[in-house]
């Protein structure tokens, strides 16, 4: 059985709903970053980690890639254009959703108040509506990449729910179907429900 280790309010989510849409069961250790249980399992405290057997994995995308992998499911196979796809979007939801998102909350709570610069969230709300509006043109169908879901949605759509609660402004109309549709997984809501 796998142990999930951080919070639910953390990229941990990713993997605990990865898990719920694998009908794979888990244990979920509920700890914030530099926490002692996020430091047993990961040096440097950050989460998630992910507990299998006696193997600890860290980095929300290498433990869903993991996953996806190991159970054959949410993935396309390796080698194949279609994985290289998946990885393209991947990326680019890393890149462009992800990081911007990331930046804003250093500059918000992350990093100590003397290193924070608050002015840099007006520009990275520019730029994550221009990453938002340019991955919008590339939905295919009810996922990325048409009628099979991937990992690329798992992330993208964590970050579309996280933005949201940043108060990020997601207008797009396509986006916001794509993520209303996503949360509406009976998968998203049982993670959500831990």
């Amino acid at each position: 059985m796998y142990d999930v280790i951080g919070s639910t309010k953390s990229r941990a989510f990713r993997v605990m709903w990865m898990l719920e849409e694998l009908e794979e069961p888990y244990t979920h250790t509920d700890v914030g970053p530099h926490s002692d249980a996020a430091r047993m399992a990961n040096p440097s405290g950050k989460i998630p980690a992910l507990r299998d057997g006696d193997a600890v994995l860290t980095d929300s995308t290498a433990i869903l890639t993991y996953l996806a992998d190991k159970h054959g499911k949410l993935t396309y196979p390796a080698g194949t254009v279609e994985r290289a796809q998946q990885d393209a979007l991947t990326h680019t939801a890393l890149d462009e959703l992800d990081a911007v998102l990331w930046t804003a909350a250093r500059h918000s709570f992350v990093l100590p108040e003397e290193q924070r610069v608050p002015q840099v969230k007006d520009s990275l709300k520019w730029e994550f509506a221009r990453n938002a509006a340019r991955l919008a043109e590339r939905i295919e169908g009810p996922f990325l990449m048409g009628d099979r879901m991937t990992i690329a949605d798992i992330i993208t759509a964590h970050c579309l729910n996280w933005a949201y609660g940043a108060k990020f402004p997601v207008e797009d109309e396509r986006l916001l179907s794509y993520a209303k549709a996503m949360r509406g997984r009976e998968a998203f809501k049982r993670a959500a429900d831990k």
